[in-house]
């Protein structure tokens, strides 16, 4: 699917689906309770957000301070950028999409996800491999001791 056609299809069906849920909601509890249940869960949605950015924040530089590349956090941070914003969006569909971003343990499988399927691919034939009948080359530099 082309994406001009996906992101059409989910900017209609998103709204349809939150005034859906909206109505059926404000049918059951009244439209004071909904509306209250919208606006705290944004206030919910901003104080999660705060606390998950900054100890993302925080393994990022742990990471950094070791060695160590910070790939699942990179990832996790426009993650969470993402959750937030949804979150702030009036709704129930797009709130339950931004807890899904905050809570942890989904967000990193969102992350993990994300690296195998767009960031990290392995060279085509396997790991080794350079690809079919080109010559591997071995860049570097030396230098020589007599």
């Amino acid at each position: 699917m082309q994406p001009f056609r996906l992101l059409f299809l989910v900017f209609l069906i998103v709204p349809l689906i939150e005034i859906y849920l909206l109505l059926v909601i404000g049918g059951i509890i009244g439209p004071l309770p909904t509306v209250a249940m919208v606006v705290f869960t944004a206030v919910l949605g901003a104080w999660l957000l705060r606390i998950e950015g900054f100890h993302t924040w925080f393994r990022l530089q742990q990471s950094l301070a070791q060695g160590k590349i910070p790939t699942l956090e990179i990832v996790e941070g426009p993650i969470l950028l993402v959750g937030g914003a949804l979150l702030l969006t009036p709704g129930f569909f797009t709130d339950a999409l931004g807890f899904l971003c905050l809570i942890p343990s989904t967000r990193k499988k969102i992350a993990q996800y994300i690296l195998k399927r767009w960031l990290i691919q392995p060279p085509p034939g396997g790991p080794g491999a350079t690809g079919a009948g080109e010559p591997r080359i071995i860049e570097g530099e030396y230098q020589r001791k007599d």
